[in-house]
């Protein structure tokens, strides 16, 4: 009984676990307050002009970042044909959109190495960790990237894991303040219109005032995204219900199946001289503690489970849903102790010496 109820149990929050993390996954991507209008081209002595705009139509600025545009010249010292050596080639040869500022965004963190927001005599640049792989370089390696033609040396400073899920600008090399300013360069800027006649009226002022600037509508693609991630979040919801369904029946069958063997011990206890109050507490502490070991070891169990699950195959953050969880802890026990209890009434009816007799 307690392998089957743990195991069940471990099957069951594993799925539930998973899902929890999945659905948190779902809403953050998909989430509302996401940007829909992306503007960029945005030239320098544009920024205050397309900023004083989007403010004056009451949208919020939620991200304007510079745009540079560079190559890499040498990693670690070595140029030319060299570079390919040990390295991934694609991430040497492209073309890169960097930045410069002094935060981090709200959709990257640092995962090795220090933030520098100012540069000082070295400029450390912070990498994104999947190019700073492909690159072979780590923390205080040598780079020099190819501005236009103007040489720039820089230190690696630090590591950056990034959500390339999220809609806004993000970047493989992020410049500290003070390098990049007087770079040939221009300006994105992300916002978020309420309906599509605001979408409208912000492209038609755009256009009239600034030409050269092109705007993106993402609306009808967040859309459709958003569509599909809320089907896709019923299906999860669906198959966790009909886990949990699946456990109870699993829960009241395991039980109903160790109804003889408590009907022979009842008897053997009550002909021993046990009464049948006795019996009756013998049978509720039983079930009360099969539930709780079980329930207990294999929630633990799904937590670890739905942790792998999260991190190594849907490779999203693991968000378990504790509450849930937390009632499942108590809801295991209770269930075990009423299933058992009704299904083991006919063993204080029967008398000792039936039970004894079948059981021959």
């Amino acid at each position: 009984v307690l392998v089957s109820l743990g195991l069940g149990t471990f099957l069951v929050a594993a799925l539930y676990t998973a899902q929890s993390s999945l659905i948190a996954h779902i809403e953050r991507v998909g989430g509302k307050d996401q940007p829909n209008v992306v503007l960029f081209d945005i030239q320098s002595d544009q920024r205050e002009e397309v900023n004083g705009l989007v403010e004056e139509m009451g949208m919020p600025l939620l991200q304007q970042v510079p745009v540079v545009a560079m190559y890499i010249a040498e990693v670690k010292g070595e140029v030319g044909e060299e570079n390919e050596r040990g390295r991934g080639g694609w991430a040497l040869r492209r073309e890169y959109r960097a930045t410069y500022r002094a935060q981090l965004a709200e959709t990257e963190r640092v995962v090795a190495g220090r933030w520098r927001d100012v540069a000082g005599d070295t400029a450390f640049v912070s990498l994104e960790q999947g190019i700073a792989a492909s690159l072979g370089v780590g923390i205080g390696d040598s780079l020099v990237f190819d501005v236009q033609g103007v040489p720039v040396p820089v230190v690696v400073g630090s590591l950056r894991e990034v959500d390339w899920q999220r809609i806004m600008p993000n970047f493989f090399v992020v410049f500290p303040t003070g390098v990049l300013e007087e770079a040939p360069q221009f300006h994105v800027l992300v916002t978020r219109a309420a309906d599509s006649g605001a979408r409208a009226e912000l492209q038609r002022r755009v256009v009239q005032r600034l030409p050269n600037i092109s705007i993106i509508d993402l609306d009808l693609v967040l859309r459709t995204v958003d569509s599909v991630l809320d089907k896709v979040a019923v299906v999860v919801r669906l198959m966790a219900l009909f886990s949990i369904g699946t456990g109870l029946v699993v829960l009241i069958a395991v039980i109903s199946g160790s109804r003889f063997q408590r009907l022979r011990e009842s008897a053997l206890l009550r002909t021993l001289g046990a009464s049948r109050r006795q019996v009756a507490r013998i049978l509720l502490v039983e079930y009360l503690f099969l539930g709780s070991l079980s329930g207990a070891t294999g929630l633990l169990l799904a937590l670890v489970g739905g942790w792998g699950l999260a991190r190594f195959v849907f490779e999203v953050t693991f968000a378990p849903a504790l509450v849930p969880l937390g009632l499942a802890l108590v809801g295991l026990p209770a269930i075990t102790v009423l299933v058992g209890v009704v299904g083991s009434r006919s063993v204080h009816a029967a008398s000792p010496l039936q039970v004894l007799r079948r059981a021959d």
